[in-house]
């Protein structure tokens, strides 16, 4: 076939089936690539539209695509929102009853499937290998490629053993989809999963429409619930914490101040988990407060917000978390409150950890990355979009583009700082060094005759939190280390040798003082305005109602019916016929017939 007829036919299925008029940037040539049997690396932001890269060539081939996912828990919304579409997908994992398993393999077997979705642990089973191989196979999408990498922030030891495809199924392509990857992690992808010939597909990582904004941790809880009431309040949102007890402690506090707050971790019981993101997934206004064993592959299009309540372990983790942000295009923040225990929490995590030295080196430069995005003075989008490779200039819709942090000739606060460290011998923690320099007259001081040291109240013309972020900034410099088999000991690092010795000047960020947050009047930037007049507002609400109500009907997730921007295009369009309908953004042939009448008749009671 040649590359017209098989563009025109790729553009028909995303039109008739999909419902969208155009292919969004790369995925055209992605699709034509894969669909002529080639195999594909492709590195999309959260949001970007990874899926149609494999199922429109897997509707174009013969035989079924199968879609490697380590989702287990979504795989049912995904085969729903397809039967939505009109496309046959069915999943096989080990949630399923035997029977249930055996009539998905009868489906497979007699060509009744475009799609299937399977586990890693399940496609490696010789009964699974043996079936596909009696099975005509369009295609093998691996999702969540990221995975394979053990330099990753989610490694799964089953995906490494995913090369096994290439070797029993050489003619079926394959297409490798990941939201995230630095060079380590995409030479890592291609040699693991043997894909050195494939096209390799990087998009923009930039998402306009997130507004990054890290500020200064004081009250952590207080802060993220000021931030949800001034700027999200009725939204749907993530909070991610370090810590499971963390995670329960935050949710309780967000619950008792009115806001609907969930928990989500690891150690809780299955069903419970379970429950709690299907009510996250299928209704609106809640906020999921997780570890990140919450989040990859969500697909819920209006999460409005993402905060972070500790610190990422590197800029991959943050960016695949807050890319979980505004998936629909519209305006989202992602916010993080950020101190100093961060730091020392982080460094610690990697001191501790049994990994081999070579895992630890790896990981702590990727925490200084996402250390230098925190303390950065510039735009935070250049910086993050710099790590992965992609050139940018300023935002304008960030905290340091919209309020430029202050910055100043600190060498001197600097070298009173370490000066203490060392009269005090290398051997105490943060709390009693900044008691030394600001002179406090405590009973440990008085203990050691700390009193008696050169430097002690030198710094009394700063306060605590102000000593306490250059001490922060110090550490995420690399001038002092915390020893944390001497109970956190502050001490010195060879870096620390130049700047003691005035041969090295150092420049900080200036201490704010964490301010309540206020509504914000400004929009974050970057994506299309869809401001309703009053009567489409009415008209908007409406459909959401009947979205809700037919969303229960069919126990599906209210996105899987219509995306709020689809819902939004319909209530400024106000169709008064299926055939107007038809042109709208996300309305397929299936969706047409199946909700046309109702939304034509929804919309002339209201006219």
């Amino acid at each position: 076939m040649n590359k017209t007829d098989l563009g025109a036919q790729a553009l028909h299925i995303l039109e008739t089936v999909f419902g969208y008029s155009s292919f969004r940037g790369e995925q055209a040539e992605i699709v034509d690539v894969v669909a002529r049997g080639g195999d594909a690396l492709v590195l999309m932001p959260t949001g970007g539209g990874k899926s149609l890269c494999y199922q429109i060539p897997s509707l174009l081939r013969d035989g079924v695509g199968v879609v490697i996912s380590p989702l287990i828990a979504l795989m049912q919304d995904q085969v729903d929102a397809l039967a939505e579409v009109g496309v046959r997908a069915a999943f096989l994992n080990s949630t399923q009853s035997f029977e249930e398993s055996v009539r998905i393999e009868r489906r497979l077997r007699t060509g009744d499937l475009d799609l299937l979705y399977v586990a890693p642990e399940r496609l490696m089973t010789p009964r699974c290998l043996d079936m596909l191989e009696t099975t005509k196979i369009a295609l093998f999408a691996i999702d969540e490629a990221h995975c394979v990498s053990q330099w990753g922030h989610d490694f799964r030891p089953e995906y490494i053993r995913l090369s096994v495809l290439h070797e029993r199924f050489p003619q079926v392509p394959r297409i490798a989809l990941t939201a995230t990857a630095d060079h380590q992690t995409r030479a890592e992808i291609a040699h693991r999963l043997q894909l050195d010939d494939a096209r390799m597909f990087v998009s923009s990582f930039d998402r306009p429409n997130i507004r990054y904004q890290i500020v200064e941790k004081a009250n952590g809880r207080k802060q993220v619930l000021d931030f949800i009431e001034s700027e999200h309040s009725g939204d749907s949102g993530i909070v991610y914490c370090l810590s499971r007890k963390k995670v329960e402690e935050t949710a309780e506090f967000l619950k008792e101040n009115g806001i609907n707050a969930l928990p989500y971790h690891a150690g809780m019981d299955v069903a419970t988990r379970s429950k709690n993101q299907a009510r996250f997934l299928r209704e609106e206004s809640i906020v999921m407060v997780a570890t990140i064993a919450f989040g990859m592959g969500i697909d819920k299009p209006d999460v409005r917000f993402v905060a972070h309540l500790d610190l990422p372990k590197s800029i991959e983790g943050y960016y695949q978390e807050t890319g979980r942000a505004g998936r629909d295009g519209g305006a989202a923040n992602a916010w993080m409150a950020y101190g100093l225990q961060d730091v020392v929490q982080q460094r610690r995590m990697i001191d501790e950890s049994d990994a081999d030295d070579t895992f630890k080196r790896v990981q702590s430069v990727k925490l200084d990355a996402m250390l230098g995005l925190c303390e950065t003075l510039h735009c935070r989008r250049t910086r993050l979009l710099d790590y992965f490779g992609q050139a940018s200039t300023p935002c304008g819709n960030c905290d340091t583009c919209l309020n430029p942090p202050r910055s100043f000739d600190a060498t001197v606060e600097v070298q009173k700082l370490l000066s203490t460290i060392y009269r005090v011998g290398q051997r105490f923690g943060a709390m009693h060094v900044l008691d030394v320099l600001r002179g406090v007259d405590s009973d440990k001081i008085k203990q050691w005759q700390h009193e008696e040291v050169s430097t002690f109240g030198i710094g009394s013309d700063r306060s605590e939190a102000e000593w306490r972020a250059i001490l922060r900034q110090s550490i995420a410099l690399g001038l002092v280390s915390v020893d944390h088999e001497s109970y956190g000991a502050l001490k010195l690092t060879e870096a620390a040798r130049p700047v003691l010795k005035g041969g090295e000047k150092v420049q900080l960020r200036e201490y704010q003082k964490p301010l309540k947050s206020k509504r914000s009047s400004s929009k974050p930037k970057g994506f299309v305005e869809t401001d309703l007049s009053a009567a489409e507002q009415a008209v908007f609400e409406k459909l959401r109602w009947w979205r809700m109500e037919t969303a229960r009907k069919h126990n599906v997730p209210a996105y899987v019916i219509f995306h709020d921007a689809t819902m939004r295009e319909i209530a400024k369009a106000q169709p008064a016929s299926l055939d107007d309908l038809r042109g709208v953004s996300g309305v397929g042939e299936k969706k047409l017939e199946t909700y046309g009448a109702d939304i034509v008749a929804l919309i002339a009671e209201m006219a």
